[in-house]
């Protein structure tokens, strides 16, 4: 350590932790989200709340941001990813990822600018792309519609 600085490889990573939600229609389409003020589409959710578990998270990020109501016990867990992060430099993103089915009908609310549901075939070419190079999808969306959806 030189002054006040760490120059080693040992700087703490930040982490961002999160509840998210591949929430799906009967053709298998999946909805996303583009956030405001951001460029990246991703799964709606978000930061975990102080004493809210990852499931009532996902509940309720899909209710504020979508305006849908989902039940704690109509989750399924697909797993937990540890990925880049959509819009915040110099953090690592861990999701708590959970699927759930909806009937279609959906608002983009709060600080969602935009919503879109990406088609099975679209997915497909989603989970294909490099994490790293993956605009205008988020790491996490491509990493999920990979290992969980497709």
């Amino acid at each position: 350590m030189i002054g006040d600085m760490d120059h080693s490889d040992s700087a703490p990573v930040r982490v961002i932790s999160v509840s998210a939600v591949a929430l799906t229609r009967a053709d298998g389409a999946v909805v996303t989200v583009r956030k405001t003020g951001t460029d990246r589409f991703m799964l709606p959710g978000g930061k975990w709340e102080p004493g809210e578990s990852p499931r009532q998270c996902a509940v309720r990020e899909v209710g504020e941001e979508l305006g849908v109501t989902i039940t704690p016990e109509l989750l399924t867990p697909l797993g937990r990813f540890d990925t880049a992060t959509a819009n915040e430099h110099g953090f690592r993103l861990v999701s708590e990822v959970f699927a759930a089915e909806s009937d279609g009908r959906m608002e983009p609310l709060a600080e969602i600018a935009e919503a879109r549901w990406l088609t099975t075939a679209e997915l497909r070419v989603v989970a294909g792309l490099p994490e790293d190079d993956c605009a205008p999808w988020a790491p996490l969306l491509v990493r999920v519609a990979r290992e969980g959806l497709v």
